[in-house]
């Protein structure tokens, strides 16, 4: 083949790096935009946190007019006039070094929730307990193997006969009868309830825990023991027959009952609790929505202005080339940040706009919205779009909601206009909310009700929209007592 060269004309579209860093902070969440922004100061010497001092009134400003505290002295050596402070050879400061400002908002500062013990588990609940109680070395390694199985609920992971094989291989000797009096001691341990095998057994150990002058001890151990199905199946009148007793009486048994704990190691685990930072406040100022970002989630950065002005004196060594480019880096840096906060301010103030009624009246008033609508008339991309509504929080008078919760997919109305699927989950969850106990509402009742009120949903949509709010089905919800 003969060789040859060619000239060709095209145009391909290609990310600059400035781009690229644009777009990945933009769907950075708080806690990931913190920590870039952590790095970013600890790698770049030209970065640095902008700290605005505050100006002090004229008033402390001007230095104090010194009083004359000289104390005239008597021939006899003693004071005319006591002065008003005693003279004294050290400061507060000396003594007390680490005193920390009342009323500080210094980013060193650490918050009162961080300072907490050592989060608690009900593992280590109860090895404590274990190690308080007599064990002999053999009932001691049982012990062990039956705590490990208990899961953050209180039960046991595997069954007994499991614990029972995994102890044979270690214990000579060993009998089912050996594990099975070690788990009855380990189920008298705190919480009551704890190392149950199902929810029978958990709610028959706190039973029987109970003072024997309990009134309908015996009744509840049998119900719980024999007949918990008819219970979960609210059966009245089965329940009333094998038990033997009255309506009342077995309203007194249920009751009871629901004193109990089904999950009891709960109560144990300790869970640290975590906080939603809101990226945007919406509030009402003058009859209108005002959206403001909040100034907590990033620091101000600026360019350091002693290397920046290094630069300018300095040759074209290969230090200061180095310097040049932290200085371009911090600026494309910086103009990233002002482009995520415009774009996410720009895009909170047009989901406000669209949405006043949810402002005012809660989720019923949703209107169904999708990312299109907001790329249009913010004329932007609608996978920009999708990056600053992801994990991005909106403090609204409803609560603090994510982004993503204004868009949804709407239904038909008879009038001809829409419903979001929000809305519709909404009045779902109302309307279950003030059903009857004893007589709940079936799904076909709930979309017969919603077409009453001009919403055209099938029964298998409300049963997709329930399951996916967690509500149980019509016969689950019922209660007979």
């Amino acid at each position: 083949m003969k060789q040859s060269l060619h000239l060709r004309l095209g145009q391909q579209l290609t990310m600059t790096p400035q781009l690229q860093q644009a777009i990945r902070l933009l769907q950075l969440s708080t806690l990931d935009l913190q920590q870039e922004i952590q790095q970013a100061l600890e790698s770049n010497m030209m970065l640095e946190i902008s700290e605005e001092e505050s100006t002090l009134p004229d008033t402390e400003m001007a230095p104090e007019k010194k009083i004359d505290n000289s104390d005239s002295v008597t021939s006899e050596g003693s004071q005319t006039d006591i002065p008003d402070e005693l003279p004294i050879d050290s400061s507060w400061d000396d003594i007390y070094e680490n005193v920390m400002a009342a009323g500080t908002n210094s980013a060193d500062t650490v918050e009162f929730e961080t300072q907490r013990s050592k989060s608690s588990t009900l593992l280590d609940h109860l090895l404590w307990q274990l190690e308080l109680t007599r064990f002999s070395e053999r009932d001691h390694a049982i012990a062990i193997a039956i705590i490990d199985s208990v899961n953050e609920d209180g039960y046991l992971r595997n069954s007994l006969d499991d614990i029972f094989q995994g102890l044979q291989s270690q214990l000579d000797d060993l009998d089912c009868d050996e594990v099975k009096a070690v788990l009855h001691r380990v189920q008298n341990f705190d919480p009551a309830g704890v190392a149950a095998i199902d929810l029978s057994d958990c709610l028959a150990i706190q039973l029987q825990q109970l003072p024997d002058s309990t009134p309908y001890k015996k009744e509840a151990l049998a119900l719980v023991c024999r007949y918990l199905d008819l219970l979960a199946n609210h059966d009245q009148a089965k329940l009333m027959r094998r038990l033997g007793v009255t309506e009342r009486q077995l309203e007194s048994i249920i009751a009871l009952i629901r004193t109990l704990d089904p999950k009891p190691g709960a109560r144990i685990q300790d869970s640290g609790s975590e906080y939603v930072i809101p990226d945007v406040y919406v509030t009402k100022q003058d009859g209108t929505w005002q959206v403001h970002l909040n100034p907590d989630i990033a620091p101000k950065l600026r360019i350091n202005p002693f290397y920046s002005a290094l630069i300018k004196r300095s040759d074209n060594s290969k230090d200061n080339a180095s310097m040049k480019d932290h200085l371009q880096e911090a600026r494309w840096f910086i103009k990233s940040l002002h482009s995520r906060n415009d774009t996410l301010l720009r895009v909170a103030r047009c989901i406000v706009a669209k949405q006043p009624a949810f402002l005012e009246h809660g989720p019923i008033a949703m209107k169904p919205m999708v990312l299109r609508d907001i790329a249009e008339e913010l004329e932007l991309h609608e996978s920009t779009i999708s990056r600053v509504t992801t994990q991005k929080y909106m403090h609204t008078p409803n609560g603090i909601v994510e982004f993503k919760y204004f868009f949804s997919s709407h239904v038909s109305t008879e009038g001809g206009g829409e419903c979001s699927a929000t809305a519709i989950r909404a009045f779902i969850k109302e309307l279950i909310g003030n059903e009857n106990p004893a007589r709940p509402l079936s799904d076909s009742k709930i979309s017969d009700l919603l077409k009453e009120k001009g919403i055209n949903v099938a029964r298998r949509t409300v049963a997709k929209y329930r399951e996916a709010m967690f509500i149980s089905s019509s016969s689950q919800r019922k209660r007979i007592l």
